[in-house]
């Protein structure tokens, strides 16, 4: 295997994380504007198709303000998409069937607070972190293109994006269509945390590739994004006092959408910290 290049510490990747956290709310708020002031009308069709659409634009951006933070070496685009498009790809093939189909967790998840902190770790956090491991694992994971440990982290979010989009384009498609202000923060609030999940195992990912780690690693970093992601949920129900389910909205989606904001920005910020520090400490 050819030796990691190492180029060096990114002092401008937090600008980038709050650009890229300021873009998505000033999209959430200029669709809010439309809704309010043009109030367009809808058929059914229309608003499903505008509903779908909706499900890309919150990807799209946060994947092309990690992608620029690439730009010393970029990834090939191809690879990038074609990882986004596994990490759907999973997510509609095997993601969404398990946690609908095989553990039904529409009929239990939200019962109560504590099953939905156990369950949206155990059952929805681990499948949803494991399949976007393995979109990266088992697909550029031995690519010469993998030459660095930050790649682990550009092509985990590419992947958690995927999910995230599939996720929102099941939401639309079970609801006939969304409202366009409450229905896109919906989607704005899962691209952030999936990405922001998916984000701690390609840390982990990438210290998997590049340095002697123990056979515990790769299973550590899968189980902290999966109680990341559990505990995200179920904090998220908490604050907008209205709970969350896959068939509607919060009762208050604005918390919903303040503390993805604050999650995304503490999680990547921590990732970012960590792929330095290791830098770092090893004289790179």
């Amino acid at each position: 295997m050819a030796p990691p290049h190492f180029p060096g510490r990114r002092p401008s990747i937090w600008r980038a994380i709050v650009l890229q956290v300021a873009a998505l709310l000033v999209f959430v708020g200029v669709i809010y504007a439309i809704e309010r002031f043009v109030q367009p009308e809808f058929t059914p069709t229309t608003l499903l198709l505008t509903s779908l659409v909706m499900a890309l634009v919150p990807a799209g951006i946060w994947l092309a303000f990690f992608y620029q933070q690439d730009r010393v070496e970029p990834e090939p685009l191809s690879y990038v998409l074609g990882v986004f498009a596994l990490g759907a790809l999973l997510a509609a093939a095997v993601g969404i069937p398990l946690e609908e189909d095989v553990f039904r967790t529409g009929q239990w998840l939200y019962a109560d607070p504590l099953t939905t902190l156990l369950g949206g770790i155990l059952v929805v956090g681990f499948i949803e972190e494991f399949l976007k491991y393995a979109a990266v694992r088992y697909s550029v994971y031995h690519s010469a293109e993998y030459d660095e440990p930050t790649d682990g982290v550009i092509y985990a979010v590419a992947a958690g994006l995927g999910y995230a989009t599939v996720l929102n384009i099941h939401f639309a498609l079970t609801d006939g269509g969304v409202s366009l202000g409450v229905g896109e923060l919906r989607m704005v609030v899962e691209a952030m945390a999936q990405a922001s999940f998916a984000g701690i195992t390609g840390y982990f990912l990438g210290r998997a590739k590049f340095e002697n780690e123990p056979i515990w690693w790769m299973p550590l970093g899968i189980t902290l994004s999966a109680t990341a992601n559990g505990v995200f949920n179920w904090l998220r129900g908490q604050v907008t006092q209205g709970g969350f389910s896959v068939a509607g909205a919060a009762a208050n989606p604005w918390l919903g959408l303040l503390l993805a904001a604050l999650v995304a920005l503490a999680v990547t910020g921590l990732v970012s910290w960590l792929i330095n520090h290791s830098q770092r400490a090893a004289g790179r």
